[in-house]
């Protein structure tokens, strides 16, 4: 440290030790001062004393820093032997020394440097203060144990009763500590509220610490629903403990003879434990198909949950065969997550061979997680992923039965079919007679207009009323006796139309069936219709090689058919009686409803709900108690209850009360119940309306 900062230091050190000086002397006088004036007025007029005195020894500390300056710090330096009574030098101005001057400073500075401490500082006076604190002492126990005079004594009994508490006339709640305990699987601190309104998690250990005065006879809590918990004394305090189970509210119920000055309800809100939340993150698709050489099937998810996940398994469901042959196989693995213990990730690796997963089988999986809460945890599970290894493509499939379409894409095979019978044809042309040929490709013809009908199903096509298809090369007719089956391609008689209707399945009558596919799916499939209609016509003339261009054009329609996104099924609506054809066109009326039979009114459940709303928007008295039966009757099926008898009792608290109305009529507001559907009355007919509709109603003349 520089000579120039050692010295200001230790100035500054001497100054505050002739402060501390003066104020060591001050303290007993102060003691002593407030002693008497506790023996004469009392503790409030002894602290201000002994703060007044204290207060006075401030200006004598200041003033007696102000002789602490450079004079004095040179007299107090030129003490040592060392300083050769140079020590005014350190203090004078540069521009006023001559060179030998400044030489004796900078060897004075250099000193000061090299010294291992300066101490410019006085001794304490140790033996005054010594006696100045034994006399203060003695002086204070003397004036606080003198015994008090007679007129000492009736003053402190004035004082005391002029100082004495008001006669109360309630319980005054002095003091309330609400401790809760959340349960240890929570991982939650337990924390301490001064509040009687809190919120905590659900089967939280509340414990109550309440203080009152004066002190009652006894203190309970009454719950909301009529339960009431007992408190019991400890010393000046109440303490009473409870599980919340679920959210309440309860007010303060004092024993003895006077009221509790604050008997508003207090809410404690319950913090339902929220069950695992699980995200799958791979596969993206609920349905995956198995690949060529696939071995492995990856999956990962991921899991979170507001206190802690606990354990995790994973169900494998294997579902193999077709039809009623199928046979389900179950099994369950446990699974290790990564992470936080309220976020993880699960990854598993499926082997598909171990698992057994052979072609046709679906092979289900899906997490399960539970979480820690005690004593019964919640479990979540996630959707179900599915991996398919689809069968391998299979020939012809035929029918099609009834309106729910389990694999639509299994009746679009039979084109592949058809060519492939085309194209056998054309090479066999050389070895075969000219009626066979024709007659073999006419049979191929038929099978592709059978298939082109079963498509048009999807269309809303009709079959009637549909160009027959084209004649022999030859001119003649395709009679019925041309050596192949046609099918009922002949005139139906009637009701011909219904048996068709029967044996094919038709859909088109259904106003769902139109829109069976999607509007890109229906114009594939039209265009589809349009090149069989092509190839039915060339193979009915005996000619397959030109048939089948216009079959492959039909067979890739119909692929791109099968890899449609989605396919738009019928919704189940209203299915209506049917039809007695023996009344029909008969004229009979028996048994049918009168046209003019009037509506019912709707019926609306009984709510004293609307009529409370009415009345609290207008003065008078109020009804309060339908509403209090019908609300703990429905407690169950509101969405916040509590609001709604914490607006009810303060209520009934101050019925006059406008701001406590007009609360509880806004709480009211979304219980009111949705106006019935009106139905607007029918306008009075004229002359010419009334006289056709009495017509209407009058008895036909036998």
């Amino acid at each position: 440290m520089s000579a120039p900062a050692k010295l200001r230091q230790a100035m500054a050190a001497a100054r505050w030790r002739s402060s501390a000086v003066v104020f060591a002397f001050a303290a007993p006088m102060a003691l002593a001062v407030g002693a008497l004036a506790w023996r004469v007025a009392g503790p409030a007029q002894a602290a201000l004393a002994a703060a007044a005195l204290l207060a006075a020894a401030v200006p004598v500390a200041l003033h007696r820093r102000r002789a602490f300056d450079d004079r004095w710090a040179a007299r107090r330096l030129n003490a040592d032997v060392a300083m050769q009574d140079s020590a005014d030098l350190l203090f004078a101005e540069s521009a006023t020394l001559g060179p030998l001057q400044q030489l004796q400073r900078e060897r004075l500075e250099q000193h000061l440097a090299t010294a291992r401490s300066l101490d410019l500082r006085t001794p304490w006076p140790a033996r005054a203060l010594a006696l100045a604190g034994f006399a203060g002492v003695v002086t204070a126990a003397a004036l606080l144990l003198w015994p008090a005079t007679p007129a000492e004594r009736a003053a402190a009994e004035r004082a005391a009763r002029d100082a004495a508490v008001p006669e109360a006339t309630h319980y005054v709640l002095t003091g309330s500590q609400l401790d809760i305990a959340p349960p240890a699987y929570t991982g939650l601190p337990v924390r301490t509220e001064t509040t009687l309104s809190a919120q905590a998690p659900e089967g939280a250990r509340l414990r109550w610490r309440l203080r009152f005065s004066p002190q009652p006879e006894a203190m309970a809590l009454r719950l909301h629903d009529g339960r009431t918990l007992p408190m019991q004394r400890e010393g000046e305090d109440w303490v009473a403990e409870h599980t919340l189970v679920r959210s309440t509210l309860y007010r303060l119920v004092p024993t003895g003879a006077l009221p509790l000055a604050d008997d508003a309800l207090h809410r404690l809100d319950a913090q339902p434990d929220q069950a695992p939340q699980l995200r799958v993150i791979a596969p993206e698709r609920s349905l995956s198909l198995r690949s060529e050489g696939q071995r492995t099937w990856a999956l990962e998810f991921e899991a979170s949950d507001d206190h802690g996940l606990g354990p995790a398994r994973l169900q494998v469901t294997l579902a193999q065969g077709s039809g009623e042959q199928v046979t389900v196989s179950e099994r369950s693995v446990a699974v290790r997550g990564e992470g936080e213990p309220k976020l993880r990730r699960y990854r598993q690796s499926l082997d598909l061979a171990s698992l057994g997963l052979a072609e046709g089988d679906d092979l289900i999986v899906r997490l399960e997680v539970a979480d820690n809460r005690t004593p019964a945890p919640q479990r979540a599970r996630s959707a179900s992923l599915i991996l398919r290894w689809p069968m391998p493509p299979s020939g012809e499939s035929t029918g099609m039965e009834g309106l729910v379409k389990k694999t639509l894409p299994a009746y679009f095979r039979s084109q592949r079919q058809i060519i492939i019978d085309a194209e056998a044809l054309v090479a066999e042309k050389p070895r075969l007679a000219a009626d066979a040929f024709l007659d073999r490709s006419d049979a191929i013809g038929v099978d592709q207009r059978i298939l082109r009908m079963r498509y048009g199903q999807f269309l809303g096509e009709e079959n009637a009323g549909q160009p027959e298809a084209p004649p022999h090369e030859d001119g003649e007719a395709h009679g019925e006796d041309d050596g192949h089956d046609h099918g009922d391609e002949g005139g139906a008689a009637l009701g011909g139309a219904i048996r068709v209707l029967e044996e094919y399945g038709h859909t088109h009558d259904d106003a769902e069936a139109a829109t069976l596919l999607d509007p890109e799916t229906r114009a594939l499939l039209k265009q589809a219709l349009d090149a069989m209609w092509s190839s039915e016509g060339e193979l009915r003339q005996g000619q397959p090689a030109r048939a089948l261009p216009h079959a492959y054009r039909a067979l890739g329609f119909i692929k791109q058919v099968q890899q449609a996104s989605r396919i738009y099924l019928a919704r189940v609506g209203l299915e209506l009686a049917p039809i007695d054809e023996a009344r029909r066109m008969t004229g009979k009326r028996e048994g049918l409803g009168d046209r003019r039979t009037g509506l019912v009114p709707a019926e609306t459940k009984d709510s004293p709900v609307p009529a409370l709303w009415r009345a609290l928007d207008a003065d008078g008295a109020l009804e309060l108690q339908p509403f209090a039966d019908w609300l703990q009757a429905n407690e169950t099926k509101l969405e916040d209850p509590l609001s709604l008898v914490a607006a009810l009792d303060a209520l009934r608290a101050q019925p006059d009360s406008p701001e406590h109305r007009q609360h509880l009529r806004a709480l009211l507001w979304p219980l009111l119940p949705a106006p019935v559907a009106g139905v607007a009355p029918r306008a009075a007919p004229d002359a010419a309306g009334a006289a056709y509709l009495d017509a209407l109603t009058e008895e036909p003349s036998p």
